[in-house]
């Protein structure tokens, strides 16, 4: 089991660096400065606590015993909160309100508590926030269909924290390095699931945060009352077509309100309600529509000249925009094309 649990910190490790480089990018946290942040703390923790595990099982090096770990062990939960809400609560005032403060509280108060209940309490603690968490999934459940693949692995990282909250109140039954090789074991599970997760669906937090948004609009008074909706959506049209203000890389949905006379909010709800999806995701098959003409019309462009032409910043975000709307690569694309012609 010891084996195994060290090769699991090894591969939870390296992964927690390619998600920081790769997954928390602005371009994947657009207008989610804090879920952005929350999520770098969460795997800063989550290292932390691997390398601890590493120290104890490979070298008996007692780390697991200091406050910093306790630290690090009562910060997780808060840290996967505060990531989350802003995905799941998109409505919800931007920035760090006072209240959510509290959630700093277990960290602390970690270095007081007595080593022998710091874990069964972090997993109770790690309980509740789950439940938290599950309620606001269930409201995304009417989008089920939509992210099938995803919310069963997700689904089953669920399954794995629950399976950790229950350990960590069997501590003191299980011999200590068995403990901590299956709670070793049980990290680097989970960072395979979300690995895999972010591969079928490398948007997936962009995503989840428009179809929350979508949910919430149903259930709280519209902004759309004094609005011509048709009106709006003909000009938002002819930008889009005529205007092709979707190629400026910079372009925001406070920045196209603007242009269209609305508040942010008014053009959140009416893209949403109107068309069934969020400002990122409409803009993207803007682009991505605009590429695909490129792709057949300039066969000789390259297919980072393209991406860049329509909007995009980066090859890499071009390709997985274009993956998750067509399924396929831009290169594939071009080929298809190429022999249906």
């Amino acid at each position: 089991m010891t084996s195994i649990a060290l090769l699991l910190i090894g591969f939870s490790i390296f992964s927690a660096i390619i998600l920081a480089l790769t997954h928390f990018r602005s371009a994947h946290y657009q207008d989610q400065c804090a879920s952005r942040v929350m999520g770098l703390l969460l795997l800063l923790a989550l290292s932390g606590l691997q390398i601890a595990h590493f120290a104890w099982l490979y070298i008996d090096h007692a780390w697991i015993t200091t406050v910093t770990y306790r630290m690090l062990l009562f910060s997780v939960a808060p840290a996967f909160l505060l990531f989350s809400q802003p995905l799941l609560r998109p409505r919800a005032p931007p920035g760090i309100r006072p209240f959510l403060l509290l959630h700093a509280a277990p960290i602390v108060i970690a270095p007081f508590i007595p080593a022998d209940l710091a874990f069964p309490l972090s997993f109770v603690i790690g309980a509740g926030y789950m439940m938290w968490l599950a309620r606001s999934v269930y409201g995304l459940r009417g989008e089920r269909a939509r992210f099938h693949q995803e919310i069963l692995l997700l689904g089953a990282v669920f399954v794995i924290a629950v399976s950790v909250a229950a350990l960590g109140l069997m501590q003191s039954l299980l011999p200590d390095k068995l403990f901590f090789a299956l709670y070793a074991s049980a990290i680097g599970l989970a960072f395979f699931l979300v690995q895999t997760t972010l591969g079928l669906r490398p948007q997936l937090s962009t995503e989840v945060s428009e179809v929350s948004e979508i949910a919430q609009t149903a259930y709280v008074s519209s902004t759309l009352g004094s609005v011509d909706c048709d009106a709006v959506l003909a000009r938002l049209h002819s930008l889009m077509q005529s205007g092709r203000i979707y190629i400026d890389p910079e372009l925001s949905l406070p920045g196209l309100a603007e242009q269209l006379a609305l508040s942010t909010h008014q053009l959140s709800e009416l893209i949403n309600a109107r068309l069934g999806k969020g400002f990122s995701r409409y803009l993207r098959e803007q682009r991505i529509a605009a590429a695909k003409t490129m792709l057949c019309a300039e066969p000789s462009a390259s297919v980072l000249s393209v991406g860049l032409s329509v909007g995009f910043t980066s090859q890499s975000n071009f390709y997985e925009a274009f993956r998750e709307i067509e399924g396929m690569t831009p290169g594939q694309y071009r080929k298809l094309n190429g022999k249906a012609g």
